[in-house]
């Protein structure tokens, strides 16, 4: 179920921006386009809602799935913008509660410590989507990234995926009868812990981080292919593949250092990303973009899930799913969906041409790089030390 259900995203996604800079598209309507799951995000709750109420849980997966599949399908075989939004942005829709749910029904029958060996074949589906790229360009002589083929693969991975939910264990819905409130489905009522301040510097420092974060969450397809990548998606996932094994090292990072600490080397290495890729050029291109990649691990496990850990340390246990609800919603809900159009417009003031783009990537990334020390340095003065002795790891 997880290597099936994050290959089926990993397939499409990882190539998208090198697939819309080749249609020439304004950089307002890619932004808009890469913005769909961050859009999806912030309305998943909500399909999840649903899902816990009035459905078997690995019936709404597979219907889920199904739906997406056929979007993709339809998505490869437009070339009109607008309909390739409308598609991808119904996808999105109903594909992001689907990590939710598939969590909910994995700790729904086994126990919850083997949670992890279990969500890590999420990772190695991610990984693994790369093997279509490989395929189709040495065995089958037929370009993969920036081609409309990642849709198609990806709608037959989501055929596959909804027929393997439908022998999943059977899982009514967890909250049947339970009244719904929007506030509390979409994490708004742990608001309130902006009343801290370190909690509300947290927060708002989270929300700008993801504006350095999605120049290579949304567009470092875009830069690979423009550097004449030929193995985009197998370049990126290769930061997922070291993913796997960092995130490990997060707890001893905490207990060694502590949680702020940890937090701000995830901050350090999404700096030293962009500062390597000013310097991608010539015989020092792969040695740069390859340190840039692999560093994916860090800045994701360390910041970011060192993040949850703070909220899970920091909330009242009455708020802490809703926190963590709640962070989702900032950083890829509502901050990246900025962080797409402000990263878009960096790249549009510093590239020229429509078709034959050329692109000015030392000082695009010069400014991420900027954007990511101004986060850090404040994430530092700010954010100050506090006492999380009492976390459970």
């Amino acid at each position: 179920m997880m290597f099936f259900q994050y290959m089926l995203f990993a397939v499409w996604w990882v190539p998208l921006a090198a697939y819309l800079a080749g249609m020439g598209l304004s950089r307002t309507l890619s932004s808009l386009i890469l913005s769909s799951m961050a859009i999806g995000c912030m309305a998943s709750p909500l399909v999840g809602m649903i899902a816990d109420r009035y459905f078997q849980g690995q019936k709404v997966l597979a219907t889920t799935n199904f739906i997406v599949a056929i979007l993709l399908v339809f998505a490869g075989l437009t070339r009109n913008p607008v309909l390739l939004f409308v598609f991808l942005l119904l996808a999105m829709l109903f594909y992001m509660p689907s990590w939710g749910l598939t969590s909910s029904i994995t700790m729904k029958h086994v126990d919850s410590d083997l949670f992890p060996r279990i969500r890590v074949f999420g990772a190695i589906g991610w990984v693994f989507a790369s093997i279509f790229s490989i395929i189709t360009v040495r065995f089958m002589n037929l370009d993969f990234d920036g081609t409309h083929l990642p849709f198609y693969y990806a709608g037959g991975v989501g055929i596959i995926a909804a027929l393997f939910n439908l022998g999943l264990p059977d899982t009514p819905p967890p909250a049947k009868g339970q009244k719904a409130s929007f506030i509390d489905i979409m994490g708004f009522r742990s608001v309130k812990l902006m009343k801290d301040r370190n909690f509300a510097v947290f927060i708002f420092l989270s929300f700008f981080a993801m504006i350095p974060f999605s120049m290579y969450w949304s567009y470092f397809s875009e830069f690979l292919a423009d550097s004449g990548f030929q193995y985009i998606s197998l370049t990126m996932n290769m930061g997922q593949l070291l993913e796997m094994f960092i995130l490990l090292t997060v707890p001893f990072s905490i207990k060694k250092f502590g949680l702020r600490n940890t937090m701000i080397i995830g901050l350090l290495a999404l700096i030293i990303r962009y500062a390597t890729l000013i310097f991608a050029y010539g015989s020092l291109q792969f040695p740069m973009i390859l340190i840039s990649v692999l560093v994916h691990g860090i800045i994701f496990g360390y910041f970011y899930l060192g993040g949850q850990i703070y909220i899970d340390r920091k909330a009242p246990e009455a708020l802490r799913s809703q926190g963590q609800g709640f962070i989702f919603f900032v950083t890829f809900g509502v901050g990246l969906l900025v962080g797409n159009f402000v990263s878009g417009e960096i790249i549009r003031i510093f590239s020229s041409g429509t078709i034959d783009v050329t692109y000015q990537w030392d000082y695009i990334m010069g400014i991420t790089a900027i954007l990511s020390i101004i986060c850090c340095v404040a994430f530092v003065i700010f954010f100050k030390k506090e006492d999380y002795s009492t976390i459970k790891l």
